[in-house]
């Protein structure tokens, strides 16, 4: 098993420090413009191997696709990251260069990659990415709504005083402050819903704090958060590697499903060896249904910037 990540920056490094140390691959190849950087993190890396007890073998790659050639999944997290004020509809006319190009060099020399975007605005990348290499839609996945849910579960553990990983909650739309839907009346504790637990008013700042969830951290650290970003990234990889079929909330293209089409957006979906293998039908309510649509507007205007570069 290989396994690329482009981009070598702090989300990139992470993901694949997370994906040597569960040994997801064999051979991990992480790529970089910058000269020596990729090399340099590579590096850093395999001399950890000792210490935590990983065999994968990491190599760092400046620009030469070449030492990427039959990757069995892509990572990519290439692309500015997002500034204090920024908003990831800013990031579009660079980025989309720079994901369009990724994607190309990439499949010359691994054709059968299933990729995973990272790059923001993601949901306009993830479908940038569709539409520039023309791959069957199950092997383009945008990480967002993995993100996002994590962040939500964040949210309610804080208020409820719990484990975080005794949560079930999925936040579905776009990767946006203001696309994302957490879908609260959903979330359960151990099975039991959280809305037993908690008041409206608890139950709305959660779903604030979850939305400007990235826009908090951005604040805070400067630029963009990685740990998370990079961790959501290798357990979606992880997913694909061990065929775990494992149930995400990932941006997908939708044909029909949730009544949208031609976009790519964060619904529940199963992620096996073939990349994204089942959009999961949920029962949303009038207003959920009504706040998704108004989601999918916000990211077609997104994706419309795409038609003037």
């Amino acid at each position: 098993m290989k396994i690329t990540v482009v981009g070598a920056g702090a989300v990139g490094a992470t993901c694949a420090d997370n994906i040597a140390r569960k040994e997801l691959a064999t051979e991990l190849v992480l790529l970089d413009i910058k000269e020596g950087f990729a090399e340099g993190k590579a590096q850093d890396m395999m001399q950890t191997a000792t210490l935590l007890g990983f065999d994968t073998r990491i190599s760092g790659s400046t620009n030469d696709y070449s030492k990427t050639a039959n990757s069995d999944v892509v990572v990519i997290t290439s692309g500015l990251p997002r500034k204090p004020g920024m908003t990831r509809e800013e990031l579009i006319g660079t980025n989309a260069g720079i994901v369009k190009g990724v994607c190309e060099n990439i499949l010359k020399h691994s054709p059968n990659a299933i990729i995973i975007v990272i790059s923001n605005p993601m949901d306009t990348m993830t479908y940038l990415a569709l539409q520039s290499t023309g791959l069957p839609k199950n092997r383009i996945i945008g990480m967002g709504g993995t993100l996002d849910s994590a962040r939500f579960k964040y949210q309610l553990s804080t208020t409820l005083n719990c484990s975080p990983s005794d949560l079930n909650a999925i936040v579905v739309g776009g990767h946006g402050d203001t696309t994302m839907i957490p879908l609260i009346k959903h979330a359960t504790w151990n099975s039991i819903p959280v809305t037993q637990f908690l008041d409206e008013a608890q139950q709305q700042a959660i779903i604030n704090d979850t939305m400007v969830g990235g826009a908090t951290l951005t604040k805070l650290l400067g630029t963009s958060a990685w740990y998370a970003p990079g961790a959501a990234g290798a357990a979606l990889v992880e997913s694909i590697v061990r065929d775990e079929k494992k149930l995400f909330t990932c941006c997908v293209s939708l044909d029909g499903e949730y009544g949208q089409s031609d976009i790519c957006l964060g619904v529940p979906v199963v992620i096996g060896k073939n990349g994204w293998e089942k959009i999961v039908a949920m029962d949303l309510s009038a207003d959920e249904q009504a706040a998704f649509n108004k989601s999918a507007d916000a990211v077609r205007n997104m994706n419309d910037v795409l038609k003037t570069l």
